[in-house]
Parts: structure tokens; C-alpha cells; sequence
């Protein structure tokens, strides 16, 4: 039984989240590092505990997916056990605390009169309140960022998860008591009532950043003061130019779509153009078609490949619908239509796409150059996998998200997302500075507004 949750529970996390990150901008930044290498540590003694944790939540999320009430894709999403995710998980912490402190950074600096000096620093944005879906591992990802950057945070994972994100916080807690950062700093909240208090509470949360389906995005954004930092969809697109080169498109196409299929960057929609429907798409089709993938197909690319298939393939190709091409698939289906032109193509991704990544296939510079300027996403490649967009592959350490926004941070979000900045100004005259000595006119001052070179705060 979910146990009930009162708006005064909601509000003491919040402020014990408050409380615990203005303590911490007090504290040696160095302690954020060792807390992180701590928790590295602990995470390897426990991978036993937190493996038996996560079999327990994939058992249960087979039986909610026998049952219709839970998707495949996200029970992909939701395993720790297998593959690659806990080594990278692990090398994602060791990559964060490596990485160089982003806050104390000058962006401005400039001498407004003599021994009068404005700094622009960046800082710490706060209180981060972050929600996801499946993904266990993202409480230590979103952890990790959060304790390098100086923010607390609260944390908030599906409930298909429970069992795993319970003991990776008890972990994340664990390390973090080695220090003197508070115990408040990282916390995890459990039920949807929790979270519906807590987007109440602005004067002490500062961010929200969720993570998951389109419909979550949008709940949380229509239901809260709180600024939202996030994605709604990975509708992501490759498009094969006339130029393209067999090789690159076989490649690229297959990975972006194949490598991981659940993720938010794998590709949903491939556009042909229209002079490759006889010579290389039949080429790709084949190269997808031999890995499972469904090619929903509009008429031309349909038309095109249609004869050209080995038999008992035809199963793999399917006519399209209209709403096939503002579908996340999230499976092994990719939906494919032709254009005529690189326009076309790039009309269809600004209508159709998410904004997340999008690539094209080309050797063409001229219109390489063309399909970066020209869609409006989050990441725009060249010749390049889709499902490079991500924090740990940028070289960020590990990502709280992929923000589909125009402001403040876009594309994978890692430390330098999760700061802002505050003005810091300083007079060394032996009187102080003050505003009435300035302006036009007998005895007034004007101001300098020289820039100044200097990468750290003098003080």
C-alpha cells in the first residue's frame, strides 16, 4: 500500500534540500570530488545488493508487461544487469569527478571606475527536482552531476524501479556521510503524491528536469511555477542526401537505429532522397531489413523496394500512415519517406522532428553546412550515428538529459548545464562606492567599462 503523503512531509524535503545546499556552498569544493569517488567505491562492494534489487524489479515489470500494462521498450530501459550500463555507469562517476569544478568561472569582468570591478561567476543553480521513468542507473548519473556542480537534488524514478533506485540512493547516502556534505543533499521521493506537492513548492525547489514520455513532460510542465528543463520526445531523423556515400549511409542508418532501440536517440524516421530510391535505399532497406527492423513506408520508397526484396522479407515492409512520422517507436521499426529535394527534408524535420538529433548522410559541404544551419534541433550531424548524442559520449561524464529547449542549456545536459551565474562586485576605494557620484554634469563621474582579463575571482 502506498503510504500517504502529506503537503508538510513534502515541504520539510524541500527545505532540508535548501538547507542542505546552502551549507554545502560553504564547504571545501574538493569535497564534492571525494564524495563522488566514495560513492564509486561503495557502488562496487554493493553491486551484489543493488543486481538482486534491479532482478526484483525486472521480474515484477515482466509480469505488468504479460499484462499490458507496462511496454517492452521500457523494461529494456529498465535492466542494469546486462550489457554495458553498470561498467559505463561507473566510469560515468570517475569521468564527472575528473572533470574541472564548473562554477568560480569569470564569463565578464570589467573595471567600472577606478578600483570598482564587476565579475560575472557562475554558480550553482540550486534545488534540482528531477523525474524519470525506468532508467535505474540515472539515479547515480543525475546524482553524480548534481554533487560536482554544487546543487542538491531530489530525485524521483518510476515505480517499475523502486527496488533499485531505493538501494542506489542508500548507496548515494552511504558515500555521501564519508564527507561533510549534508545527508539532505541527494533524496529520493517515491510516490506521484510526493511529486505533486513538491511542484508546488518554487521558494525552495529551483529546477525541474524530467526525464521520460511526452505525457510526463507535459503534466509536469502544466502543473507547476517551477522553471522545466527537459525533453518530450526523441523523434530523431537521418536523411540520405543525393551525395551520400554507400558505406557511411549503410553504417550510419543501421546504428542509429539498431544499437539501442528504447533510447531517445535512436533514429524513428528515415528520409531518402528521392534520386536513391533505385540505387542505394534498397541497399539500406536490405542492411535494416536483415536486422528485424519494419520499414513503414510511404508510397514511393514503398514502390521502390518492393521486387527488390529477398523472399520472406515482405513482412518487414508495411505501407505508412500520416501520425507514423511524429511516432517515437522506441522499437525496431523506422518509418521512411522520400523527398525531393534538401528543403524538403529539412521542412519535414522542423515540422515533424522533436528537435533532439537529427542527421544527414552527405558529401556534399555545401549542403552539410545547409542541414546544420537549417534544423532547428538540439544536435544536427554529419555523417554521423544519431546515438552519439548523449553526455557520456560528448565527453560531459554522463548527462542529466537531452533539453529539447531553447534556453539555458540544450542538447545533453551535463555540468555546465546545471550552473547559472551571480554578479560580484567589489570597490577598493577607502571611502566605498556609491551611485550618486556619477552621471552628467560639474563633479560628476563617468564610468569606465573597461574590460578586464582575469579567469578567477581575486578574493
Amino acid at each position: 500500500m502506498t503510504p500517504t503523503v502529506t503537503v508538510t512531509d513534502s515541504v520539510q524535503l524541500a527545505k532540508a534540500a535548501k538547507l542542505a545546499f546552502e551549507t554545502s556552498q560553504l564547504l571545501d569544493r574538493e569535497e564534492r570530488t571525494r564524495a563522488l569517488n566514495f560513492i564509486k567505491n561503495e557502488l562496487e562492494v554493493r553491486k551484489s545488493e543493488v543486481f538482486d534489487a534491479n532482478r526484483r524489479d525486472m521480474e515484477l515489470a515482466l509480469v505488468e508487461v504479460k499484462e499490458g500494462r507496462l511496454s517492452e521498450s521500457l523494461v529494456k530501459r529498465l535492466d542494469l544487469t546486462t550489457g554495458d550500463k553498470w561498467g559505463s555507469m561507473l566510469q560515468g562517476i570517475s569521468d564527472v569527478a575528473a572533470l574541472p569544478d564548473p562554477n568560480g568561472k569569470i564569463t565578464y569582468a570589467s573595471e567600472l571606475d577606478d578600483g570598482l570591478r564587476l565579475y560575472r561567476v557562475s554558480c550553482p543553480i540550486g534545488v534540482l527536482l528531477v523525474i524519470f521513468e525506468a532508467r535505474p542507473e540515472v539515479v547515480v548519473n543525475i546524482a553524480s552531476l548534481a554533487i560536482k556542480s554544487g546543487n542538491a537534488a531530489i530525485l524521483k524514478g518510476g515505480k517499475e524501479s523502486t527496488h533499485t533506485a531505493t538501494i542506489l540512493s542508500q548507496v548515494i547516502q552511504s558515500g555521501l556521510s564519508k564527507t561533510s556534505l549534508p545527508k539532505d543533499y541527494i533524496q529520493l521521493v517515491h510516490t506521484r503524491q510526493e511529486v505533486a506537492s513538491l511542484l508546488s513548492l518554487d521558494r525552495y525547489i529551483d529546477l525541474v528536469i524530467p526525464r521520460g514520455s511526452n505525457s510526463l513532460v507535459r503534466h509536469i510542465q502544466n502543473n507547476t511555477r517551477i522553471p522545466v528543463m527537459g525533453h518530450a520526445d526523441g523523434l530523431c531523423n537521418v536523411y540520405l542526401d543525393a551525395t551520400a556515400d554507400r558505406i557511411k549511409a549503410v553504417r550510419v542508418v543501421v546504428d542509429s537505429k539498431i544499437n539501442y532501440t528504447a533510447a531517445c536517440n535512436a533514429a524513428e524516421t528515415l528520409l531518402v532522397h528521392e534520386s536513391l530510391l533505385n540505387t542505394l535505399w534498397p541497399e539500406v532497406a536490405s542492411a535494416l531489413i536483415s536486422h528485424s527492423v519494419t520499414l513503414l513506408c510511404d508510397e514511393t520508397t514503398l514502390d521502390a523496394i518492393r521486387s527488390k526484396l529477398p523472399s520472406g522479407t515482405e513482412k518487414y515492409v508495411q505501407p505508412s500512415k500520416d501520425d507514423d512520422y511524429e511516432t517515437e517507436h522506441l522499437s525496431l521499426i523506422i518509418s521512411v519517406r522520400s523527398v525531393s529535394s534538401l528543403n524538403e527534408a529539412i521542412k519535414h524535420i522542423n515540422s515533424h522532428s522533436s528537435h533532439h538529433t537529427d542527421s544527414i548522410i552527405t558529401e556534399s559541404e555545401a549542403n552539410a553546412s545547409t542541414f546544420c544551419r537549417g534544423v532547428d534541433s538540439a544536435g544536427t550531424f554529419v555523417n554521423a550515428s544519431t546515438r552519439f548524442a548523449d553526455g557520456f559520449r560528448f565527453g560531459f561524464g554522463t548527462e542529466v538529459g537531452i533539453s529539447t529547449g531553447r534556453i539555458h542549456a540544450r542538447g545533453p545536459v551535463g555540468l555546465e548545464g546545471l550552473v547559472t551565474y551571480k554578479y560580484v562586485m567589489r570597490s577598493e576605494d577607502e571611502k566605498g562606492h556609491i551611485v550618486s557620484e556619477f552621471g552628467v554634469g560639474a563633479g560628476k563621474k563617468s564610468f569606465k567599462h573597461q574590460p578586464l582579463q582575469i579567469d578567477s575571482l581575486p578574493f
